[in-house]
């Protein structure tokens, strides 16, 4: 037997541990993970090209932190709450790992009462808690058009049905692009870059920003691993 094989031997010992202790825990980066994206015209990516809309930015943004994320599109442009909530049933689908949820701006628009929406977002949150599944509640606040009343009733429903879910709660969707000036017309120049004609919906560098600011959040929500893969390790 060779003499120096004991001194080898121990020498790839010591070089496999070090080895282990240098290479990264890729364990998250290589469980899959999809999340489903509930909500209106500002899930969809209305006005934007294939790939600039906020679920496809999202994903870059989850893959870019080493998550293999899949976000699935369920947006429809124009939906309410109540759409939202007559369709979660088959869009909650078996390989759905996480919900984020942003519905009511529709309502808003439409001048739909507070209770309304809160009613339908507590039963969206409900299905999702039935499914044992984490959820991210998004608000877009209301307009002071609203009224100062509905307003603050619209707003409160979120904060207190993420509270009540346990939801992580993103209290607004575009603070982001929220900018500083002394007068309407300076905020509305600042933006302009950043938002649509109609006022309403982000552009592509619009959604950028967004997603960069609320991607932490959706990211530290995600689960650490699928019941299915949690399965496959017993």
């Amino acid at each position: 037997m060779n003499k120096s094989f004991p001194k080898i031997a121990a020498r790839l010992a010591q070089l496999s541990f070090v080895l282990a202790l240098s290479v990264p825990n890729l364990s998250h980066a290589d469980t899959p993970v999809t999340l489903l994206a509930l909500g209106d015209s500002l899930t969809a990516g209305y006005g934007l090209d294939q790939g600039d809309g906020f679920v496809p930015q999202l994903q870059t943004w989850l893959h870019s932190q080493g998550r293999n994320v899949t976000v699935i599109n369920a947006g429809v442009s124009g939906d309410t709450t109540a759409g939202g909530r007559a369709r979660l049933g088959w869009s909650l689908t078996d390989e759905v790992d996480l919900v984020l949820v942003n519905l009511g701006g529709n309502d808003m628009l439409r001048g739909l009462p507070a209770t309304e929406t809160r009613r339908n977002l507590d039963a969206i949150l409900t299905e999702i808690n039935t499914r044992n599944l984490p959820s991210v509640l998004i608000r877009v606040p209301a307009s002071l058009n609203f009224g100062a009343d509905e307003k603050a009733a619209y707003d409160q429903a979120f904060a207190d049905l993420a509270s009540k879910h346990g939801s992580t709660f993103i209290p607004n969707f575009f603070a982001a692009l929220d900018q500083p000036g002394t007068t309407q017309e300076d905020r509305k120049a600042a933006l302009r870059d950043y938002m649509q004609p109609d006022g309403l919906h982000p552009t592509r560098q619009g959604v950028k920003l967004i997603v960069d600011q609320i991607g932490p959040t959706i990211l530290m929500a995600l689960p650490a691993e699928t019941g299915n893969s949690a399965d496959g390790q017993q």
